[in-house]
């Protein structure tokens, strides 16, 4: 049965090599592709042209400390986004990013807080599409809405229908073309419009 971890696309920011050893250790029981890059510049542009699932900065990174780059992943894709901190940079950091929808952790991490922390950064994420799909869904409810008013509007003006007369009207052509409503409108907006 398939799960919310199949098929995760993982990109991983670390300028040490111990530190990514690490990380795609921990993180083997995932059964992701991993995207492995040291430099948050590397980094920004597969951002740029790639999804990812799941985003982990392990700072400080060669070119940057790190948490700009975190920030930018959690502003620019639905992606779960990880920063792993130094304990004595954690306490300032931390907060800060919160506040952009990045999860810090403190290094060195406590046995079991990364898979945590990664299921619940998934699990955010699946939240995040849910509601963009239902936020998508709504937007083209309210567009079809605008172009029906709009298309009645068009036919009390130029053909002096009431609205009752033009919502039965727009309603019983798209059931009789098999069209949507919206469709419909758009036609008849088409035709009064010019």
């Amino acid at each position: 049965m398939p799960t919310a971890y199949d098929d995760l696309r993982i990109l991983i920011v670390s300028s040490s090599e111990k530190g990514r050893d690490f990380l795609l250790g921990a993180l083997k029981a995932f059964h992701a592709q991993f995207v492995s890059l040291s430099a948050a510049s590397d980094a920004r542009v597969r951002l740029s042209f790639e999804r990812f699932d799941l985003v982990l900065v392990n700072a400080p990174l060669r070119d940057e400390f790190g948490a700009d780059l975190a920030v930018h992943a959690a502003d620019d894709a639905y992606a779960g986004v990880l920063l792993l901190l130094r304990a004595d940079a954690y306490d300032q950091i931390a907060a800060q990013v919160a506040d952009q929808g990045v999860l810090a952790i403190p290094k060195p991490i406590p046995h079991g807080l990364l898979d945590q922390a990664v299921r619940i950064s998934l699990a955010t994420r699946q939240r995040l599409l849910r509601a963009q799909k239902k936020t998508e869904s709504l937007q083209k409810k309210m567009e079809e809405v605008r172009l029906v008013n709009r298309a009645k509007l068009l036919l009390i003006q130029k053909l002096g229908m009431t609205e009752a007369a033009a919502h039965r009207l727009i309603e019983k052509q798209a059931m009789d073309m098999r069209r949507t409503r919206a469709d419909i409108a758009a036609d008849l907006i088409r035709t009064y419009e010019n």
